[in-house]
């Protein structure tokens, strides 16, 4: 049988609500030489059978018991029988030319192990939030990568397997092959492209066009702030394991990118509190944040002060002007 140029791997928990427009959005790229891998990862839901129902044959289902996001692009991955690996969360969507455009970045540019596109955000009931995730400056070095994630989300790459296979390890934990590190339930994107990033010769190229619409969960955006801070130092901890150097020179300034990210999280769901606290410890990780993204950081810290200082309604209206201000430069990461 015939390799397909594209593997598409979707990890699948709980998600009907969404899979059929996600798969409806693959089903209709351009470039139709492609396999869908749907790892349904212990779902009790009907995403599963809604997957199955496509009728097209370039869709397969595999199931396997819970093991998170990791754990379902792994198989995904392990299964893949493409040149390139393209990765899609299931409640994401693409545009019609993701991959063809994707396929002719890396098609044309034999360094390039790993291909990332802008994001449109959109929100849970898919409308269009005027935001877009677009990195400010080209991905040239680790240190990008460590401090600003521009690859944005999980649903925006397409990478060579041969990358891919790079980075591979065997994980005695779990008794298997791995790609993503398992042992991660948040962080497990940034982690493996700073992996990609730090160890390889691979290097990493933007494909300049929204193309993927990624869905934001405006809800509860705060509640773990404190899980997703301690996720995010374990994999800044694991980062001096394989890149020491990397992290000695930036470890405090891609904390202080986080811990800005964050606040922004927290002033997006009223806490202005936390915003602010949050805030004291970017400044405090690495004032020169200041130096780097004044505007950027400075609107932070007031949006931060108001937040916890005015009514919510005027809050919310703050916060509105703010983000949609600041759209061109938005960041999953910042």
């Amino acid at each position: 049988m015939k390799s397909p140029r594209v593997s598409v791997v979707i990890p699948l928990y709980q998600t009907e609500r969404y899979i059929k427009q996600t798969l409806a959005s693959v089903l209709a790229q351009t470039l139709d030489d492609f396999e869908v891998i749907v790892v349904d990862d212990g779902s009790s839901d009907r995403g599963p059978a809604i997957a199955r129902a496509t009728g097209d044959s370039r869709v397969r289902v595999i199931t396997q018991s819970n093991r998170g996001l990791a754990g379902a692009r792994n198989t995904g991955i392990r299964e893949s029988r493409g040149t390139y690996v393209a990765l899609l969360d299931a409640d994401d969507l693409w545009h019609p030319e993701k991959l063809a455009r994707h396929v002719a970045l890396l098609d044309a540019r034999a360094e390039v192990g790993l291909s990332y596109s802008a994001s449109r955000l959109i929100g849970d009931d898919g409308e269009d939030l005027a935001m877009s995730q677009w990195p400010t400056r080209a991905t040239t070095h680790a240190a990008d990568v460590f401090c600003r994630n521009p690859i944005g989300n999980g649903s925006a790459p397409v990478i060579r397997r041969a990358c891919f296979d790079a980075i591979s390890f065997w994980d005695a934990n779990f008794g298997r092959l791995c790609w993503f590190d398992e042992s991660y339930r948040q962080s497990e994107d940034i982690e493996c492209w700073t992996r990609i990033a730090a160890t390889t010769s691979w290097q990493l190229a933007l494909v300049p066009f929204e193309l993927t619409s990624y869905r934001v969960n405006t809800t509860g955006l705060s509640a773990n702030t404190e899980k997703q801070l301690a996720n995010w130092q374990r994999f800044r901890t694991k980062v001096k394991t394989y890149a020491p150097a990397l992290e000695a020179e930036f470890g405090d300034q891609a904390e202080a990118f986080q811990l800005r990210y964050l606040a922004r999280r927290a002033i997006k769901t009223g806490d202005g509190r936390l915003a602010l606290h949050l805030m004291h410890m970017c400044l405090r990780s690495d004032p020169s944040i200041i130096i780097a993204e004044p505007a950027r950081t400075a609107v932070t810290y007031v949006a931060a002060v108001a937040r916890s200082a005015v009514p919510q309604s005027l809050g919310d209206q703050l916060m509105m002007f703010v983000t949609r201000n600041l759209a061109p430069a938005q960041r999953a990461t910042t």
